[in-house]
């Protein structure tokens, strides 16, 4: 049975091909491809917090009465990612493939320490605290994070 945290992890992987595929496309100075490369990163990404911030969090939260903890520090790091990606994007209008790249590349870093920090620490104990509840989360956690991935018609 996948754990409750599964489409979490999923997800983090989805977002890091988008990533790539953007900063391949800016690194070739293809400005009319990477254009939408980034803002369907960028939303990807925004869906990954707002699915945490939104539903895991605040469950995890009531279940253990940690609200000073991990996911504090989780929000925390959403919000400085957030800032990285306000920079790529300014770089990106400006075409400035230097400063794309000096952003997206603390980005990256950010985003892998931060994943690890999720999916070995945060993830599991929230598997373990929020058992119980494991149907109904997961199929939230789910439905939001795979609504995000359909195409727009």
């Amino acid at each position: 049975m996948p754990s409750l945290t599964e489409p979490l992890h999923r997800h983090h992987k989805h977002c890091d091909d988008l990533f790539a595929d953007a900063e391949a496309a800016v690194a070739a100075r293809d400005w009319e491809r990477a254009g939408p490369l980034v803002v369907d990163f960028q939303k990807e990404l925004e869906t990954h917090f707002r699915t945490e911030e939104e539903v895991l969090f605040p469950a995890f939260e009531a279940s253990t009465g940690m609200v000073g903890g991990p996911t504090q520090m989780m929000r925390f790091e959403h919000a400085q990612m957030r800032d990285l990606m306000d920079q790529m994007q300014v770089a990106l209008s400006g075409r400035q493939g230097d400063n794309f790249a000096g952003a997206a590349e603390t980005l990256l870093i950010f985003m892998q320490q931060h994943n690890m920090k999720e999916e070995n620490i945060l993830y599991p104990m929230c598997d373990r605290s929020l058992a119980a509840q494991a149907g109904p989360l997961g199929v939230e956690l789910s439905g939001r994070l795979a609504a995000s991935c359909l195409p727009v018609s």
